[in-house]
């Protein structure tokens, strides 16, 4: 057993907390978080990115979701901590767990900065029909990590509107006609992506999210950004004051929202707003509890945006089809393992131009490793390539124009028929995706069969969804549009396609102990035509990589699939071979060949 668990538990004794709940959350509801924020993974050691610790005084408990169970059950072995696979049949969830193993008089703890409110009012009626106290202002994690990494303050900086395509003001102005649509004198936004695109400024607060910790407040007067104010620079400071943004510092936000006038009203999205400071707003004060505004106005990119993220996926592009180049051609004459071929790959992106950094941290993961959905390789599992079977690459860049996310399934040497046979079936699902043309009023939940029907014509399926959205420079899993075969659950994760939504579309197959394939492009929602019917949009792909035709089975294709993918790679080769040296443009070539008659 951890020995973090056992001081967390005699933590707990000493503050009579009968049964601590720790989140993945920031201050901010966020995906991904700083590492002063990683407290669930101090205590367990799961290192992904979505789950929830519960800790009782004898039994403890990780909760994740279908993209993490075989990590998690590799990193929690032996740790006193089971594993809940949710949302498998006859595992319960969290609410239902407490109910069973909680009695009345106990309590339940949680520090209130790092739970949404939403979530909290859950939480919130079952101790009240359990006779269940709760106790939400005690960081019991804080409190006995003792080298905990400081909270994150980097320099902030601003993306001209060349990039963002639109000014601050602008989007202000959005804001504001959303905030009188709704009746509210105050909006109180704290996610961190949308402060980013309502302000048009970048930071470096969270690892692969170029956010900064921050709140802002603002009426049809007034606009308050909370942020740590040495990481904002003079020049910065002056630009936003004198557009009438006010800088305070971070923490100010609570006793702000405290001295709200009484018979105002304030609009806010208890996804993104945590308890602790929703707990501040006055009785007096009327709560309007919705989805950000701001989420579907950065979720529709603008034609600046799209036709800067196809400049930024040219450029990714090349450093990715490099990529499948040098693996292809020196597997088996050097030394090239899981790790350092991310190192090589990411050494290609910082050679293109107007290159940021990392979207996320990559997935290389070799043979069975594949198989676990958002592997991470380290020293202890780093394996070296050989030249056979698949190697799955799943990574992505930022760049002033864009955000990419691009996985390739590579062939490395012979393939057996099994795993010929069900690369060309996920590539058979993807192409249907990439084809679809629909009427406008369709969402994710319409579209994602068209992905899975190929795989689920042979009994196979895989228990992730079929892609996300991508934001500008922001996160790289963005909201609301998406595509999943069964409804959202929560706020912001399902929406009708429009004209500018850019979403990933990656079916995969996943078989534990053997392979992984994946096969994913970023696709933007553009008008396709208008009739009597009504307006039909379709899909354009932004990624240009080819897929590798080592490992397809063309006599399992339809005519209509091969010429989308003929058409297709011939669109990769126009594209990317005029950045190519002589030797990669002929191996493209023959990579981006005509199959089928």
């Amino acid at each position: 057993m951890k020995q973090e668990l056992l001081n967390l538990r005699k933590q707990m004794k000493d503050n009579k907390i009968d049964a601590y709940l720790i989140m993945t959350d920031d201050f901010h509801g966020s995906e991904y978080v700083g590492d002063y924020f990683k407290c669930r993974k101090y205590i367990s050691g799961f290192s992904g990115s979505a789950g929830t610790l519960l800790v009782l005084e004898k039994e403890a408990g990780l909760w994740t979701d279908g993209r993490y169970f075989l990590q998690a059950e590799r990193e929690l072995e032996n740790t006193g901590i089971t594993l809940f696979c949710s949302g498998e049949p006859g595992v319960p969830s969290i609410e239902e767990y407490l109910e069973r193993h909680m009695e009345k008089g106990q309590t339940l703890g949680f520090d209130g900065r790092c739970v949404m409110a939403d979530y909290a009012a859950r939480l919130n009626e079952i101790v009240q029909k359990k006779g269940i106290q709760i106790c939400s202002d005690r960081d019991l994690v804080g409190e006995i990590w003792k080298d905990r990494p400081a909270l994150s303050s980097e320099p902030v900086w601003e993306l001209d509107s060349m990039y963002a395509g639109m000014t601050r003001q602008k989007k202000i102005s959005c804001i504001r006609e959303k905030m009188k649509e709704n009746s509210a004198d105050w909006f109180l936004l704290a996610s961190l992506e949308d402060i980013a695109w309502t302000l048009n400024i970048r930071g470096n607060d969270v690892e692969c999210t170029p956010v900064m910790l921050s709140y802002l407040l603002m009426s049809e007067e007034q606009i308050i950004w909370y942020v740590q104010k040495k990481c904002v620079s003079n020049e910065i400071c002056s630009s936003l004051e004198k557009e009438g943004i006010t800088l305070r510092e971070y923490d100010e936000i609570f006793s702000d929202i405290r001295n709200l006038p009484a018979g105002d009203s304030i609009l806010y999205d208890s996804t993104h707003v945590n308890a602790a400071l929703y707990t501040c707003i006055p009785s007096g004060v009327k709560k309007i509890d919705k989805q950000n505004p701001t989420l579907l106005l950065k979720a529709i990119k603008n034609p600046v945006e799209v036709e800067n993220e196809r400049i930024a996926h040219i450029r990714d592009g090349v450093a990715v089809t490099r990529f499948i180049y040098w693996l292809k051609t020196q597997v088996g004459k050097e030394t090239i393992t899981e790790c350092s071929a991310a190192g090589h790959l990411e050494m290609l992106r910082k050679e293109q131009e107007d290159y940021v950094g990392p979207s996320f941290p990559p997935i290389i993961a070799y043979k069975e490793h594949g198989a676990i959905v958002h592997y991470s390789a380290d020293k202890d599992s780093d394996v070296p390539l050989m030249p056979e079977g698949y190697v799955l690459a799943d990574t992505g860049g930022h760049y002033l124009q864009g955000t990419t996310d691009i996985t390739r399934t590579i062939a490395l040497g012979t393939l057996t028929h099994e795993e010929k046979e069900l690369y060309t079936t996920v590539l058979r699902g993807h192409i249907h995706l990439s084809m679809a043309r629909f009427l406008h009023g369709c969402t994710g939940v319409s579209l994602d069969g068209l992905a899975r029907t190929p795989l689920w014509e042979k009994g196979y399926d895989y228990n992730h969804g079929t892609g996300h959205g991508v934001g500008y420079l922001l996160s790289v899993h963005e909201g609301p549009n998406s595509f999943r075969y069964r409804p959202a659950v929560k706020r912001g994760n399902d929406c009708v396609f429009e004209e500018g939504m850019i979403t990933s579309n990656e079916p995969g197959v996943y078989l534990a102990g053997k392979f992984g394939i994946r096969l994913e492009n970023m696709i933007v929602c553009v008008k396709d035509t208008e009739n009597g019917y009504g307006r039909f949009l379709k899909f354009e792909p932004l990624t240009m990589v080819p897929f590798d035709l080592d490992a397809i089975l063309p006599e399992q294709m339809t005519q209509k699939e091969i010429r989308w993918l003929n058409a297709y790679h011939k669109q990769v080769y126009d594209t990317i071979a005029p950045y190519l040296n002589e030797s990669e443009k002929v191996w493209l070539k023959t990579a981006t060949r005509e199959i089928g008659d």
